[in-house]
C-alpha cells in the first residue's frame, strides 16, 4: 500500500546561531553531505526521497515544521549533523527538539507523519535522545540500511520491528552494519540548490567575490586514531576503521560536481584523508589529468604526510591543508591521545610551506593538562609558525566522547545550544588549574592577538591581496558574544 505520499523526507535542520553565533554572516554554508548521501543509497533502493535543507533556506523552526507537514511524507528523517560533525551536531539538539514538537502539532487528524531523528548526537545518546524529544524514533548509527528498512516498512503498511539501529518504545535494537563505501555511489546533489552553498572565508581568501558554489566529498569514512576530545567513532558504532569508496567513483562525483553546478572550491570531508600515500597519490594525478582549477581544502595529520603527497595535493589543487595540532605541548596532547611529535610538526609545515599549500591549523585551549603556561606556549607555535589561517576552539565535553564519560555531570552545560563554541552561555571545561571562564576569555584573547599581528596582516596582503586584510580587519572587529552565564 504505497499511496502517493513520499515515503521519505530528510531535513537538515536550521541552527546557524547556535553554530556560529553572530558569526554566521561570514561562515561557510555548506552543503549536508550526510543527506546528499543518505538520499543516494534510499533513491537507489527503488524508495521515493527528497531533501529540505532548512538551513541554506534561512527557515526558522516553525516554518520548517510547516514545509514538513505540507509535503506530508510517510517519515521524515532530522538528520543532525553539521559542517564539522564532531562538535556541530549537539548544538542543534534544541533546535530538533522544538521541531519535533512543531510537526506533531501542526498535523491534522488526518495525517500521520512518522518522525525519526538520525545524526551523530543522537547515536551518541540514542534512549536520550528519544525521551527527551518525542520523536517516533532515533536512528543510532550511519543510518543507510535503518533508515531505508524503516521507510520501507512504513511504505508498505508495517510497524517497523526489529531493525538494527532503530530505537522506539521497547528494547534497544541490534546495532546497524557499517556501510560498504563501495555501495554509495553518487550521492543525490540534484535534491539540493547546489548554487546556494558557500565555502569557508579563509578557503577562498584569494578570491572572496567567488565563494559560491560550494561543494563537499567523501572519499572515505571513519578514522583510526582515538583522540579523548573527539566523538565521531559513535556515528560508526564505535568502530574505528577506515572504509574507502572507489576512486572511480570520487572521481565521477567531482566530474558531476564541475559539470552539472560550475562548482570549483571543493570541501574534502574525510577524518582521515591523508592516511595512505598511494591512494592520494592515485586520485591526485587523476584530478591533474582533468586540468579543473579547483580550489579544494582536506584535513590532515602531522604524522601521515609525506612530501610526495604533498607535492602532489598541491598540483591537483589541494590548497588549503587543516592540522589538529591541539596543543603545542607534547605531554597535553598526549593527555588526550593525540600521539604526535614536535618533528612530526616541523616536517608537515616545511613540506607545506615548500609547496605553498596553506595551513588551516587548529587548536584547542583547556585540555585537562593544560594550564596557562601551555596555553601560552600553544599560542606562542601558533604565532611563530604565522599559519594563514588558525581555528582556536575551547576543550569541550562533547557527547560520545571519552572527554564526555570523564566529566561529571554537574560541569556540562544547562542547553545542548550551550555547547556551541559561539554561544552567549557556552563555557567550557575548568582544567586542573584554570577555570572554564579564564580558558575561554583566553581563547578569545588568543584570537584577536594573532589576527591583529602586523607580521601576519603582511603575510596575507602579500599571499592573498588587499581584500583578504581588510576582510580579516572586518573579522577581528566582530565580537562574540559572551557572558549571559
Amino acid at each position: 500500500m504505497s499511496g502517493t505520499r513520499l515515503p521519505v523526507l530528510l531535513v537538515n535542520p536550521s541552527a546557524r546561531t547556535e553554530n556560529y553565533g553572530k558569526l554566521n554572516v561570514i561562515s561557510a554554508i555548506e552543503p549536508p553531505l550526510w543527506c546528499a548521501m543518505l538520499a543516494g543509497y534510499i533513491r537507489r533502493t527503488g524508495l521515493g526521497v527528497d531533501i529540505l535543507d532548512a538551513e541554506v533556506s534561512g527557515l526558522t523552526v516553525r516554518e520548517t515544521a510547516k514545509a514538513i507537514v505540507d509535503i506530508d511524507p510517510k517519515l521524515v528523517v532530522i538528520v543532525v549533523m553539521g559542517p564539522n560533525p564532531s562538535v556541530s551536531s549537539t548544538p542543534k539538539m534544541d533546535a530538533v527538539k522544538a521541531l519535533v514538537q512543531d510537526i506533531k502539532v501542526m498535523q491534522s487528524d488526518a495525517k500521520d507523519i512518522k518522525v525519526m531523528i538520525s545524526g551523530l548526537h543522537p547515536s551518541a545518546l540514542p534512549a536520550r535522545t528519544l525521551s527527551e524529544t518525542g520523536a517516533d524514533y532515533v536512528c543510532e548509527g550511519e543510518g543507510f540500511y535503518t533508515i531505508t528498512n524503516t521507510a520501507a516498512a512504513l511504505n508498505d503498511g508495517a510497524e517497523p520491528k526489529d531493525i538494527p539501529g532503530l530505537w522506539s518504545l521497547g528494547a534497544p535494537p541490534a546495532k546497524e552494519s557499517l556501510m560498504s563505501p563501495t555501495l554509495l555511489r553518487l550521492p543525490a546533489w540534484d535534491l539540493l540548490p547546489m548554487e546556494s552553498y558557500r565555502a569557508h572565508n579563509w578557503q577562498c581568501l584569494g578570491d572572496l567575490d567567488h565563494r559560491s558554489p560550494y561543494g563537499v566529498i567523501a572519499t572515505s569514512l571513519g578514522c583510526p586514531f582515538g583522540c579523548s576530545y573527539c566523538n565521531i567513532h559513535a556515528l560508526y558504532g564505535g568502530e574505528r576503521v577506515i572504509r574507502e569508496r572507489l576512486l572511480s567513483d570520487v572521481l565521477t562525483e567531482i566530474d558531476y560536481l564541475v559539470d552539472n553546478y560550475g562548482i570549483r572550491n571543493i570541501k574534502i570531508w574525510d577524518e582521515m584523508f591523508t592516511l595512505k600515500e598511494s591512494r592520494i597519490l592515485a586520485l591526485c594525478d587523476a584530478i591533474i589529468d582533468r586540468r579543473y582549477d579547483l580550489n579544494l581544502w582536506a584535513y590532515g595529520r602531522v604524522g601521515t604526510v609525506t612530501p610526495r603527497m604533498i607535492e602532489r595535493m598541491k598540483k591537483a589543487g589541494i590548497n588549503w591543508i587543516c592540522y589538529g595540532f591541539e596543543s603545542a605541548v607534547e605531554s597535553v596532547r598526549q593527555g588526550v591521545g593525540k600521539n604526535t611529535t614536535e618533528a612530526n610538526f616541523l616536517n608537515a609545515v616545511y613540506e607545506c610551506r615548500q609547496n605553498d599549500v596553506h595551513i588551516l591549523a587548529n587548536y584547542l585551549f583547556g585540555l585537562p593538562d593544560d594550564t596557562l603556561e601551555t596555553m601560552q606556549a600553544t599560542l606562542k607555535e601558533a604565532k611563530s609558525a604565522n599559519f594563514e589561517w588558525v581555528n582556536l576552539y575551547c576543550a569541550a565535553p562533547m557527547p560520545g566522547s571519552q572527554l564526555w564519560e570523564q566529566t561529571d555531570m554537574s560541569l556540562l552545560p544547562e542547553t545542548w545550544a550551550d555547547y556551541g563554541q559561539y554561544s552567549p552561555k557556552f563555557v567550557p571545561l575548568p582544567t586542573k588549574t584554570l577555570t572554564g571562564r579564564e580558558v575561554l576569555a583566553f581563547r578569545d584573547m588568543a584570537f584577536k592577538e594573532y589576527g591583529a599581528r602586523k607580521v601576519y596582516l603582511e603575510m596575507i596582503l602579500s599571499k592573498f591581496g588587499q581584500q583578504a586584510q581588510d576582510h580579516v580587519r572586518e573579522v577581528l572587529r566582530m565580537e562574540v558574544e559572551r557572558g549571559r552565564q
